[in-house]
């Protein structure tokens, strides 16, 4: 979103061609006519009209009012010059000896003149001689007449004067000076500098008709009309001008390969042409399809075959039942036994009695399970003992925690959510700001008129639109923001190149951003004029000093066509700290947010009721959104928990008697646990913001649905478990049966989710970082809560109902049989779901052929999805994190369509070696005897496959700038006074004795000689001595028509001066641009294509380079955002294996959980690239947490498989029969309710969440109940349940396991 800028001179072409026009000719003004058409004859004695030794022009005859003078029409023989005039002439125009057609008023004149195009052109010396001998022979050259016929004159008070001449010249010199300067790049505009001295010629007959057109008063241009011929009449005696010209690639005038790619040097060591990046593709029929899908495809037809082959083969072979694998009776040693009743009520698969037979079925626990089990049968007697001690101090303790929350902020600057501080571009950006200067921020305005219903836009440039421009502008400029009892204004914070006036970039720049000129300089005529002589114009002249091209102003148009455009933007850059909490940085807000509601308040209406659009931003604008969205949504979460809370309340409630339901309702207890949920990320946040961590708007939006989905699952299962328990049983005896039961397995998917967030801390990015370190304390906290306070509460709600006391007001007792008791039998009669589970869904699954099916569909999705995989972008559209009613969204969405440049691109070279002794001067630099393969010329051929380099034009050099400045033939730059001090050019102070008008020359300059002679350097670069001492003049000197090189403004923030006195330039930047950037994916890909053309450059050059853009630090994520994506849910898929390892001691029961979970995250990774979604850090952030909560999915009915008897599909149905409805309800359900609500969100991102975690959910229920159970009955592990026989009698269930 930056914007480009022109710091250069704006008249530095005063034209240079007419300058040499005007250096043999000498300009143009007022003057009368002659209708006598004046032919070159004798002047004195008769001689011959065009011969030898023979001037058609000599001396000056006049001048216009403009001050220009006007040559003499007069034939006369060729003179002898003193020695001095032929030394300066000679110093100029080298092919001219002896004799010469011009007096040394005129010789100044052309000096003068092309002094301004010499700046242009210096750093290619065969341009620049071709150029010099083209208006060196036509001014100065001795046999003048042979090629010069004067066809038209003019009366200047009372004087002939020439008013246009023809001018015979060759073809092949025209041919070979254009071949020379076609090329030749002018650094400060990054640009050729054939748009300056050609107006962008084509070829040399397009150039020759520019120079030779006879311009107006004011205007740049030549002084009267020179018609270039190629052909002789016969009998004229004239013979056209072709003195020699030079190629760009000559040897002794050679050019740089930047400015003459075509030379044979070049032309051998030209760069490669990068390889065009084409995804393997296979055409079926009519059908293109990548590689990787049709691999995947032919994979999955060789799996499928191999496995329906194995099923077939398997079924058949299968002719009697499968008996029964004997028990084991003896115990490995160190196993450990919970024993249940052999008599199992098939209903009570999980209970625990007091009296056992002799003979009884056990489960053989692994050791970690067994100590587990021993511990949640002591600590569940103990929690219904004192459900109150432990109530108080488990919400004491996270109520302490909570305290933390007085310190509690919200990071919103994006710099600090998305990069981290050890990332590279957070270090490249470190160093630019500090060593050269921060980028600048952007207030910006977009203007557009509304498309037509054929979807065309009209053009926005009339009269009415720039009037209505200069109101808005009237408007900006009247804003004052309060800050701190001052008031501050654009102009006193905006950035200033070049004087006092602010870079604003805006057509109305083209009138010196004052309304009254909008007539006097000629309205919409002028601005079509400035269109296409903006850097010629004088009058085009911005008020900061500098060209404003129009692509910068304008948007909706193509290529060149501006007086189609469709919008006007308009720019505002404002200076820049590095402090974001300084002074300057504060002003600059205040002043941000009153430009905001200005063009809230004033701004939009005024627009909109000329019937134009107007969009808008300022730099802080995101950060104020973002902050703003954290409340944008709050009705939106309440919802949320409202529904999941009603929803709670039902499940953990039994409703089937109308009678009682107010007593066997759960509403309180829904009510608690939600509570609970919540202080659990309270405390979490609290804990964190205590320790000084910032929280993000991720943890805001994201945490409290996952730890809510994450805490109902566990409500859910422990209220169901309990009320599976024989009614007969004390409530401790139901509480720690209950958690016996169910402990293991919400433990295993707790530390589950805990440790695969935990992993999340190791993350780079702030954001994801952040994100995982408050997400694993919450669900360890809340897990906590669930096992003490929800516990505790669970024995209230109970002996509330034993106690026929109403929900919801305890204190209330009604008469009557307990209603919990009346229910004895009823309490262990399965539930609907539960029914279902066992008599339809378990049966039906259990059939051989669905089974096949089952396997082979999940295995088709997977793998679809894995080639899926490959259409998944990177990036995140800033329209998804901001408010759907933002401003913004319209903002970003006409950058896209209106924005015509891209972002400018630094390429910053660290400690360059400027001493003679290094080469790294000819190493980095384009001029005349650079290295081919220099860092410069690079750019400029990298510039010309933009597709692949993503870089839009070669760069402005401040070094290609300085050795040009400092050379002998731009004398009109770096001069020195005759004490050794630095003169300015002659067009400026004190040079320039200028009184308001015209600049005439002070006598104060006259002696001012240039810096160098060519012996005072070592071909053609300075010293070490010499660079130190000149490039301060440099850096401080300011650009103007007679030197446009100047570096003021231009490079100012591009060198760092500080400790270059040892020879070693610490920090310096090339700027150029990249092309236009539209979608996410040019923003990567240009930041990638940036930084492998850097470290080539590096590796080659055995220089430090490093590519720098404003928006690079945003987008390094994405640089390797899969590789993030991938070894953060491998982390936390294998610490979920791990955990699951650790528990059950079962390899191949973590390997089946491993497997699905890995399904799960690459169906869901599928389900992205069908929906479009792309792959960011929230995306990343939601792929670690569906592991977390896919495991609530797998875990229980894994669990329940692996704890039960009988053979696999026996265990299959038993498993669905306990916990598949706790699965189905209180984790599918419960997700699905809360999920649902974010779709109504206000809020993009919530939006974003509603499709990943609905496919979740819905990936999550099919993998955990369709294929999970499947898979276990065919491949799953061997039962723990084994035959042991009773040795003593054990008096009660609390000495057991």
């Amino acid at each position: 979103m930056a914007r480009k800028m022109r710091f250069s001179s704006l008249s530095v072409f005063a034209v240079l061609f007419a300058a040499a026009a005007a250096a043999a000719a000498a300009a143009v003004v007022n003057s009368e006519r002659s209708d006598t058409r004046f032919l070159l004859t004798d002047n004195s004695t008769g001689g011959q009209k065009h011969s030898e030794e023979y001037c058609a022009m000599y001396n000056i005859c006049g001048a216009r009012s403009d001050g220009k003078v006007l040559n003499c029409p007069l034939g006369s023989p060729s003179v002898t010059p003193d020695e001095l005039l032929s030394e300066k002439i000679q110093s100029l125009c080298p092919t001219i000896t002896g004799n010469v057609c011009c007096t040394e008023a005129q010789f100044n004149t052309l000096r003068t003149q092309v002094q301004q195009a010499i700046p242009f052109l210096v750093g290619c010396p065969a341009c620049l001689r071709n150029f010099l001998n083209l208006f060196c022979e036509l001014t100065c050259s001795p046999n003048q007449s042979q090629f010069i016929n004067v066809t038209s004159i003019s009366k200047a008070k009372g004087n002939l004067t020439v008013d246009g001449i023809d001018f015979y010249i060759t073809d092949a010199f025209g041919e070979g000076m254009f071949e020379s300067c076609k090329e030749v790049k002018f650094g400060t505009m990054n640009t050729r500098a054939i748009e300056f001295i050609g107006a962008g010629a084509k070829n040399f007959r397009e150039w020759y008709a520019f120079i030779g057109r006879r311009a107006g008063l004011g205007v740049p241009g030549s002084p009267y009309s020179i018609n270039f011929l190629s052909g002789v009449p016969e009998s004229s005696g004239m013979k056209p001008m072709n003195v020699s010209t030079y190629s760009c690639g000559d040897t002794s005038l050679g050019c740089s390969c930047g400015d003459c790619p075509n030379s044979a040097v070049c032309s051998s060591s030209a760069s490669p042409a990068p390889p065009k990046k084409s995804s393997c593709s296979v055409r079926i029929g009519s059908i293109k399809a990548k590689c990787v899908e049709v691999a995947v495809a032919i994979l999955y037809v060789v799996l499928v075959s191999v496995f329906l082959g194995w099923g077939f083969f398997y079924k058949k072979r299968k002719t009697s039942p499968v008996s029964r694998t004997k028990p084991l009776v003896n115990v490995p040693n160190g196993g450990i036994i919970r024993r249940v009743n052999s008599r199992k009520d098939e209903n009570i698969p999980m209970q625990m009695l007091e009296d056992v037979p002799q003979i009884t079925n056990g489960v053989q626990l692994s050791i970690v399970q067994g100590y587990m089990s021993k511990f949640y049968r002591r600590y569940g007697t103990w929690v219904a003992r004192n459900p109150v001690l432990v109530l108080c101090s488990s919400v004491g303790i996270v109520l302490v925690l909570c305290l933390g929350l007085v310190r509690f902020q919200v990071e919103t600057r994006p710099e600090k959510l998305w990069v981290g501080p050890g990332s590279r571009a957070a270090k490249e950006k470190q160093f630019f700001d500090t060593h050269l200067s921060p980028f600048y921020r952007i207030e910006q305005l977009i203007i557009a008129t509304i498309p037509d219903t054929h979807g065309k836009a009209p053009s926005i440039v009339t009269d009415s639109s720039i009037n209505l421009l200069f109101d808005i502008q009237k408007k900006v400029d009247a804003i004052r923001a309060n800050y701190s009892g001052s008031m501050v204004s654009l102009t006193d914070i905006c950035l200033k190149p070049l004087g006092n006036d602010c870079a604003t970039q805006s057509i109305l720049q083209y009138f010196k951003m004052d309304p009254q000129n909008y007539d006097s300089f000629g309205g919409l005529d002028h601005v079509e004029y400035c269109f296409q002589h903006y850097t010629s114009a004088e009058t085009c002249s911005s008020a900061f000093k500098a060209p404003l091209e129009p692509s910068t102003a304008l948007g909706g148009f193509s290529g060149n066509n501006y007086l189609e455009a469709s919008a006007f933007i308009v720019t505002y850059p404002v200076n820049n700290e590095i402090d974001k909490e300084g002074n300057g940085t504060k002003r600059a807000v205040a002043w941000e947010k009153a430009f905001i509601q200005l063009a809230k308040d004033e701004l939009l209406p005024l627009v909109q009721s000329r019937n134009l659009t107007l969009s808008f931003s300022s730099e802080s604008s995101v950060e104020e959104e973002l902050k703003r969205e954290s409340t944008a949504d709050a009705i939106t979460i309440l919802i949320s928990y409202l529904v999941m809370f009603a929803y709670i309340s039902l499940t953990l409630g039994d409703t089937s008697r109308l009678s009682t339901c107010y007593i066997s309702s759960k509403v309180l207890l829904g009510l608690s646990g939600v509570m609970l949920v919540m202080l659990s990320v309270l405390a979490s946040v609290g804990f964190f913001s205590a320790v000084g961590m910032k929280s993000t708007l991720i943890i805001m939006e994201v945490i409290p649905f996952l730890v809510l989905a994450v805490g109902v699952d566990n409500m859910c299962i422990l209220v169901h478990a309990v009320k599976r328990q024989q009614v007969e049983l004390p409530i401790e005896g139901r509480i720690s049966n209950a958690l016996v039961e169910v402990g293991p397995s919400i433990t295993l998917a707790s530390l589950s989710e805990v440790l695969a967030f935990a992993v999340g801390s190791f993350i780079p990015m702030p954001a994801c970082r952040v994100f995982s370190m408050f997400a694993a304390l919450a669900v360890l906290l809340d897990f906590l809560l669930q096992v003490t306070a929800f516990v505790a509460l669970i024995v209230f709600d109970f002996l509330r109902a034993e106690g026929n006391r109403v929900d919801c007001f305890p204190c209330v007792k009604v008469s009557g049989s307990n209603g919990e008791s009346e229910q004895g039998s009823h309490q262990q009669k399965p539930g609907l779901l539960a029914r279902y589970m066992k008599e339809i869904h378990a049966p039906i699954l259990n059939i051989w052929g669905v089974k096949l099916l089952v396997i082979c569909a999940f295995g088709a999705f997977t793998l679809a999805s894995i080639a899926l995989c490959s259409r998944i972008e990177p990036g995140l559209e800033q329209q998804i994190v901001l408010p759907r009613d933002s401003y913004l969204q319209g903002y970003f969405n006409n950058i896209s369509d209106y924005l015509k440049i891209g972002p400018p691109l630094y390429f910053v070279v660290q400690n360059y070696n400027f001493s003679s002794e290094s080469r790294q001067t000819n190493q980095l630099c384009s001029i005349s005897q650079c290295d081919s393969n220099s860092l410069l010329n690079e750019i400029a051929r990298a510039s010309l496959v933009p597709e692949s380099s993503y870089i839009a034009k070669p760069a402005a050099s401040w070094l290609d700038d300085f050795l040009v400045w400092l050379s002998p033939e731009a004398f009109g730059c770096c001069r020195k006074f005759a004490n050794g001090g630095y003169c300015p050019p002659d067009d400026q102070p004190p040079c320039c004795s200028s009184t308001g008008g015209s600049c005439g020359l002070s006598s104060v300059c006259q002696d001012c000689t240039t810096c160098f002679r060519h012996s005072d350097l070592q071909n053609d670069r300075p010293s070490t001595a010499q660079f130190k001492e000149k490039l301060p003049w440099f850096l401080s000197a300011l650009p103007s028509a007679d030197c446009a090189k100047a570096g003021n403004g231009t490079y100012t923030g591009n060198v760092e001066l500080k400790g270059f006195e040892d020879g070693i330039i610490h920090a310096s930047a090339f700027r150029t641009y990249h092309t236009p950037l539209n979608k996410q994916a040019d923003y990567v890909n240009s930041m990638r294509a940036a930084r492998e053309f850097s470290s080539r450059m590096s590796e080659s050059l055995q220089i430090e380079i490093f590519p720098y853009a404003v928006y690079y630090t945003f987008f390094e994520q994405y640089l390797n955002i899969w590789k993030t994506a991938m070894i953060n849910l491998a982390i936390a898929i294998g610490a979920v294996f791990v955990v699951c390892l650790v528990i059950t001691c079962s390899f191949w029961t973590s390997a089946i959980i491993l497997l699905v979970l890995t399904m799960i995250v690459v169906d869901l990774l599928g389900i992205m690239a069908l929906l479009n979604i792309q792959l960011n850090a929230l995306s990343v952030v939601n792929l670690v947490m569906s592991v977390g909560i896919a495991v609530e999915f797998c875990v229980h009915i894994t669990h329940a498989f692996l704890v039960t008897s009988g053979d696999r599909n026996q265990r299959m149905k038993e498993a669905l029969t306990t916990m598949g409805a706790s699965v189905f309800s209180g984790i599918t359900l419960t997700k699905l309710v809360g999920v649902l609500v974010l779709c109504f969100s206000r809020t993009e991102v919530f939006v974003y969440y509603f499709k990943m975690y609905l496919a979740l959910v819905l990936l999550g229920f099919l993998h955990g109940l369709v294929f999970l159970p499947v898979l276990l009955s065919m491949f799953g592990p061997p039962s723990r349940c084994v035959l042991i026989e009773k040795q003593e009698d054990r008096p009660s269930t609390s000495s057991q396991f």
